[in-house]
């Protein structure tokens, strides 16, 4: 086919658009949903209007950005115009409600039963974002009051500041609340004293039938020496778990009956994890209680919390109007979830990796951190994904193709590329071609060329030739054009090296690698993928490449033997 003047003209204009706006020679891909949608008769001619996109982009990537944009003006000064009136949509954080010479100061509140996920990252990152703007002060506060149920994992007091300073979020102070007991046991005291709590022994099937009666239990109106009396006995260890529990007085005849005379401690006898903690405490408070003391003593003026914890705020409130304080201004937000990982807990990851379904905690099919890190997710684009998610109430149901997309802007410029064969066949030449060939390290950076020495016998991948007849012609990638003289055993002969005539001829481009390479392993959250790649490779320890055709990888490991494993990071 031939396009007509005015479709070359459509091409062009919006191949110089993109390169004018992202400064480098526009991907195929891209200019062709803009012909697409401008010149619908060209659609059912795609498969052959691609090649002659192309031919337009590879004339365009030969100029300058400066002939580039005095090109665009020329033939679609709108398009200019465009350019610099099109407006990104509203993304970021909403300011906060800060009075002049506030002192911001905003915590986040892990329980450390296992290192941070996608999920607790925004809580990091929006708190810790919220304070660099306003010079505040931002602090990690591990809620580890749970010995039984939640219990900590050692490890992840340290995971979570490794990975708070790696997300550019390191805090300014670090607060345990296994350490502060006392506080909480004094402010249970006071609240005593005052005629706000009392020690409850109802078992919780009775006492969840005197609130759901909105009837006071028969330990309520205990006097305060009475109930001081109990509570030196649990603090003494005197009473078994679950005999005993400490409880705030709120309006027993609330509407809502999570509101109504809520628990502010219990008795646990299992031990801390923690060495210098271990035995020596068996009540222990509950998180509301917890967090009530910590928010006012730590003096924090903003909170993010979770739309499905407005609760506990309510709960909260009775301590701090007891107590004479004042709640901190509070802004809550929906639930995020991440199509890719669906519902998942901490708890459950965590049991899942003690059975042996996961590797670990940098499992690549995890949404931890760890996991992330250790694929080749740079911490920047983290961020950039929670603070354009904002602070609303709405849930966000997004796809990790976001983060990907933010991921792959920050590496595609730095990533260099190689060849690796998966699942890979044998590939002989007949009239032994052999030379060493240069391709680059980058299409667009000038970062050198790799040396590859070519000899009689490839490696290419089976998907790539399982179909094809004597007499088929192929490209091999950055090196020259074969044709199929015998498929078992899968033989070729050179045809030269034109690309104009693999073009011309539409020969399936493929890529390979020398019979000699190196083994490589990738380990994907979509499987585990083994083949052979090129020797180079070994020199990009810890380094984010892209294997051409299958995506950008992290080098993690380099054996002895030149063996490679490396973790997908994605398309």
């Amino acid at each position: 086919m031939t396009l007509s003047d005015e479709d070359k003209i459509t091409i062009e204009k919006f191949a110089l658009q993109n390169a004018v706006k992202y400064g480098k020679t526009p991907q195929l891909g891209a200019v062709m949903g803009r012909v697409m949608g401008a010149c619908p008769h060209l659609r059912p001619l795609a498969k052959d209007v691609g090649p002659m996109i192309q031919h337009i982009l590879d004339e365009v990537s030969k100029e300058s950005p400066e002939e580039w944009q005095s090109r665009l003006e020329t033939i679609a000064p709108e398009l200019i115009e465009e350019l610099n009136t099109k407006k990104e949509p509203d993304k970021g954080l909403k300011p906060l409600d800060v009075e002049e010479g506030e002192a911001v100061v905003m915590r986040f509140a892990p329980n450390p039963n296992g290192p941070p996920t996608l999920g607790s990252t925004r809580g990091i990152v929006v708190n810790s974002e919220y304070v660099k703007k306003y010079g505040g002060k931002f602090i990690i506060r591990f809620d580890d009051t749970d010995p039984q149920t939640k219990r900590p994992m050692m490890e992840a007091y340290d995971w979570y500041i490794e990975d708070c300073t790696w997300l550019d979020a390191k805090p300014d102070q670090v607060v345990i609340a296994s350490d502060r007991m006392e506080v909480y046991y004094d402010y249970a005291r006071k609240l005593i004293e005052m005629g706000h709590a009392y020690v409850c022994f109802c078992d919780g099937g009775d006492f969840k039938k005197f609130k759901d009666a909105k009837e006071p239990c028969p330990h309520r109106n205990q006097s305060p020496e009475v109930n001081l009396e109990h509570w030196d006995k649990m603090l003494a260890g005197e009473y078994e778990e679950k005999a005993a529990v400490v409880r705030i007085k709120t309006d027993i005849t609330h509407k809502d009956p999570a509101l109504r005379d809520f628990g502010a401690f219990r008795i646990v006898k299992t031990a801390h994890p923690r060495p210098e903690i271990g035995d020596k405490y068996v009540v222990w408070p509950l998180l509301d209680f917890e967090g009530a003391i910590e928010d006012h003593k730590l003096g924090m003026t903003h909170i993010i919390r979770g739309k499905d914890l407005m609760d506990s705020e309510k709960r909260q409130g009775y301590i701090y109007n007891y107590l004479g304080w004042e709640y901190p201004k509070t802004t809550h937000w929906g639930r995020i979830k991440m199509h890719e990982f669906g519902k998942f807990s901490t708890s459950g990851l965590r049991k899942a990796i003690e059975d042996g379904e996961y590797s670990g905690w940098d499992d690549p099919h995890l949404p931890t951190l760890r996991a992330l890190r250790r694929r080749g997710i740079r911490p920047e684009a983290i961020r950039k994904f929670m603070i354009d998610m904002g602070v609303g109430e709405t849930d966000v149901s997004i796809s990790m193709d976001t983060l990907y997309a933010e991921n792959r802007k920050i590496i595609d410029p730095i990533a260099n590329r190689y060849f690796f064969v998966w699942d890979p066949v044998d590939l002989e030449l007949e009239d032994g071609a052999c030379c060493t060939v240069n391709p680059s390290l980058h299409p667009t950076e000038n970062r050198g060329v790799r040396c590859i020495d070519v000899g009689s016998r490839l490696k290419v991948c089976s998907s790539d030739v399982e179909s094809v007849k004597v007499g088929d012609m192929l490209r091999l990638k950055d090196l020259y054009n074969i044709e199929v003289t015998s498929v078992d055993p899968l033989m070729c002969k050179c045809l030269g090296d034109s690309m104009e005539d693999a073009k011309a001829k539409k020969m399936k481009i493929i890529h390979w690698v020398p019979d000699d390479g190196i083994n490589v392993k990738v380990l994907a959250p979509h499987g585990e993928f083994t083949g052979i790649g090129e020797k180079q490779i070994v020199d990009e320890l810890d380094n984010v490449v892209q294997f051409e055709r299958f995506g950008f990888c992290r080098i993690d490991s380099v054996s002895d033997e030149d063996d490679v494993v490396a973790y997908f990071t994605h398309k």
